[in-house]
């Protein structure tokens, strides 16, 4: 279920006109959904899926021990991949409740 919601986030962003880098980061300290580039940011994109509003918002899955995770994911990916301090980045949320897919941009800052 997760990578179907982790494509429609994509095809989502692409039509916002994000260009997607990477989809499953994976390394030691974390993992990313979504790496993506929007005009000058680079953006770290995180996929949330609930099938009902029973199951509450989606975004509200992203806690603070998750925003750490991305966190430490974002820093050793900006490190590996030679980018500097002076890079603008931002964190993302896109948030799919049943047929419905919302982007939230700037959801959080660490």
């Amino acid at each position: 279920t997760g990578s179907r919601h982790e494509l429609q986030a994509a095809a989502f962003l692409t039509d916002r006109g994000y260009v997607i880098l990477e989809k499953n980061y994976r390394c030691r300290t974390g993992e990313i959904d979504l790496i993506a580039k929007d005009g000058g940011y680079l953006v770290f994109v995180e996929v949330k899926f609930r099938s009902s509003k029973g199951s509450g918002d989606p975004a509200e899955a992203v806690d603070a021990k998750k925003k750490s995770r991305i966190a430490g994911a974002a820093r050793y990916y900006l490190l590996t991949r030679g980018y500097g301090e002076e890079t603008p980045c931002r964190f993302d949320v896109v948030a799919v409740l049943e047929d419905e897919v919302r982007l939230i941009q700037d959801a959080f800052w660490l």
